[in-house]
C-alpha cells in the first residue's frame, strides 16, 4: 500500500500545479484551459470510505485516473466528525481526537493527496459517529461559487449524519445526498423519516428553480420494475415476517409503491431527467444496476438501481453518457462497497449564449 499513501505535496510542487485538462487537452490544443464548468461527474457510495482506500485503493484510483472525472460526489464516508465529548462538532472536518482516529484521517488525507486525487479540492459533511457522511471532491481549477451542507441553503448548518452537499456553479447546481433508507416499519426513523425527506427534497426543488440542477447520490429508491433485477422478490420481500399496515409500504425499502410514487413526484415537480434512464431504455440484466445484495445468501444476484444523476431537463440534451460501472453478481467493478460507481458526462455549451440562456 505504500506507493499509494505518499506525503502530502507542498504548495509549490509540481503535484499541486499538475494542469486540470482531461487527457485528450493535455496533448496540445489547450481548449480545456478555457473550461469554464464541470462536465464529467462520478457518484459512488462507498460503504466505508475508510476501507475502500485501505483495500481497494489501486483500482478504483485507477478507475478515476480513467475516467478523469471533474466532481467526484461519494456517500458513506462512515468517518465521525471533528470534536469529542463535551465540545462542538465541526461536521465539515474528519475527527483526530484518539490516537486511531488520527491515524485513520492520516490514511484518507494521504490517500486523497496522492494521484489523481491530489488535483481535487475536498469538501466533507459528516456524522457524529462512524455512520453515513458524505464527501463531494471538485477539481481545484473549477471552483463553486458557494458549497451548503443542508437543503435549507444555511451557511454552517450541515444536515443531521451528514446526507447532503450542494455545490453552487456559474449555470448550474450539483447536489449529493446519501438519502436515508425507508426501513421496513412505521417508525421515526424509518417510513416517517423518509417521507419527511421526501418533502424537504420537493421543498428544495421548489425553492431552487432559479437555476439547473445535477441530483447525485444513493438515493435509495428503485423507480421502476426495469430498476431491479427481481421485481417480485423485491415487491413481496419482509423482515421477519412483518407486514405493514399499510399495503403502499410493503416490500423491499427503496422499491415500495409509496416511495416509487413520490420518486415519480419529486421529478415530475422538479421537472428531473433520470439520466441513465433517458439514454438506456431496455433492460440490461448484466450491468443495469448500482447496487448488489451479499453474494452469500438469498440476496445473492438481487440487485437494484438506486443511485442516480438525475438532471434538470435543460441540461438533458447535453446528456453525452451515464454509465454503472459494475456488472454482474460477483460485483465487477464495485471496488469493495456493495455499490459501484455511476459517471455522467455532459457535452459543454455550444457558447456562452447557451450558458447564458441555461442559467436564466
Amino acid at each position: 500500500m505504500k506507493r499509494f499513501f505518499k506525503p502530502i505535496e507542498k504548495d509549490g510542487s509540481a503535484a499541486a500545479k499538475k494542469p486540470c485538462l482531461s487527457p485528450e487537452k493535455r496533448d496540445g490544443d489547450g481548449e480545456g484551459k478555457n473550461q469554464k464548468e464541470p462536465t464529467k461527474f462520478v457518484t459512488w457510495n462507498a460503504n466505508s470510505f475508510l476501507l475502500r482506500v485501505k483495500n481497494d485503493w489501486s483500482d478504483f484510483s485507477k478507475f478515476v485516473s480513467d475516467f478523469d472525472p471533474d466532481v467526484i460526489a461519494i456517500q458513506e464516508v462512515r468517518m465521525p466528525a471533528a470534536g469529542g465529548k463535551g465540545k462542538s462538532k465541526n461536521y465539515g472536518e474528519l475527527s483526530d481526537d484518539t490516537k486511531v482516529l488520527r491515524e485513520e484521517k492520516q490514511i484518507l488525507m494521504r490517500a486523497l493527496s496522492s494521484p489523481p486525487f491530489g488535483n481535487y479540492r475536498v469538501w466533507w459533511s459528516l456524522a457524529e459517529s462512524k455512520y453515513a457522511g458524505t464527501a463531494l471532491l471538485v477539481k481545484k481549477c473549477f471552483k463553486p461559487h458557494k458549497v451548503y451542507f443542508n437543503l435549507d441553503k444555511l451557511a454552517s448548518k450541515h444536515e443531521p449524519d451528514g446526507r447532503v452537499i450542494l455545490a453552487e456553479f456559474e449555470t448550474f447546481r450539483i447536489l449529493n445526498t446519501y438519502s436515508p433508507n425507508n426501513g421496513w416499519k412505521e417508525e421515526e426513523n424509518s417510513f416517517q423519516r423518509r417521507r419527511k425527506w421526501d418533502k424537504r427534497i420537493v421543498e428544495f426543488l421548489s425553492q431552487t428553480s432559479d437555476k439547473p440542477l445535477i441530483w447525485c447520490g444513493d438515493l435509495n429508491v428503485s423507480h421502476e420494475e426495469i430498476d431491479v433485477s427481481h421485481p417480485e422478490f423485491f415487491a413481496t420481500a419482509k423482515l421477519n415476517g412483518y407486514v405493514p399496515p399499510n399495503k403502499e409500504d410493503c416490500g423491499q425499502p427503496g422499491f415500495t409503491p409509496s416511495e416509487r410514487a413520490r420518486f415519480g413526484t419529486i421529478m415530475k415537480e422538479g421537472k428531473l431527467v433520470d439520466a441513465y434512464r433517458y439514454l438506456h431504455k431496455e433492460p440490461d440484466l448484466e450491468s443495469g444496476f448500482s447496487w448488489s445484495g451479499n453474494p452469500i445468501g438469498k440476496y445473492r444476484g438481487k440487485r437494484m438501481r438506486i443511485d442516480y444523476f438525475l438532471v434538470s431537463e435543460q441540461l438533458k440534451d447535453r446528456i453525452v453518457s451515464c454509465k454503472m460501472h459494475g456488472r454482474g453478481i460477483e460485483l465487477e467493478g464495485f471496488y469493495g462497497s456493495d455499490h459501484c460507481p455511476v459517471s455522467l458526462e455532459l457535452s459543454k455549451p455550444s457558447s456562452d449564449a447557451e450558458e447564458s440562456q441555461i442559467s436564466n
